[in-house]
């Protein structure tokens, strides 16, 4: 395992069965879960540290440790391997558009031109084979264009709304 600190730093440390976690040179302790206090060693200095946010999803702990806050950036080899692949955790790519994902029937457009949308916020109805698919927003985004009207019929792929 490997901690990128405050966008420099790389340590690697191994974690054992259970906490504390020891590493070439420092071993981190739980102190109390609910205050999310930790105690880390290093080189005979001992610190105490309050954890201020965890992010699962990007690896990333925010650390307060003598006043100063650290920015913890975490990866494994699994990490390492997706990254050299072109599919880390910071790859993410950019939406700004929505497409059809079938040939339809445009039936309803539950937007207008400048609303601010939230992920999965109904924007089009598509009707295709007798059927009314309700067309979701794949991110939190304002609608810059809406590319068809009511009753257009459209072919799969194409371009129904540009987001900013």
């Amino acid at each position: 395992m490997k901690a990128k600190i405050n966008n420099s730093d790389v340590i690697e440390f191994f974690p054992l069965e259970n906490t504390p976690l020891e590493g070439n040179d420092f071993k981190i302790e739980i102190i109390n879960k609910e205050n999310r206090t930790l105690r880390i060693a290093s080189n005979g200095k001992k610190y105490e540290a309050r954890l201020l946010s965890l992010d699962k999803a990007t690896k990333k702990v925010s650390l307060k440790i003598n006043g100063n806050r650290f920015q913890v950036e975490l990866t494994d080899q699994y990490d390492d391997l997706l990254k050299s692949m072109g599919m880390g955790i910071g790859v993410v790519q950019k939406v700004n558009e929505l497409k059809a994902p079938m040939p339809g029937v445009v039936f309803e457009i539950k937007v207008n031109i400048g609303d601010e949308i939230k992920k999965d916020d109904p924007i089009l109805v598509l009707e295709a084979m007798k059927m009314e698919n309700i067309l979701k927003s794949p991110i939190d985004a304002t609608i810059k264009s809406i590319l068809v009207n009511k009753g257009d019929t459209v072919e799969k792929n194409k371009v129904l709304i540009e987001f900013d």
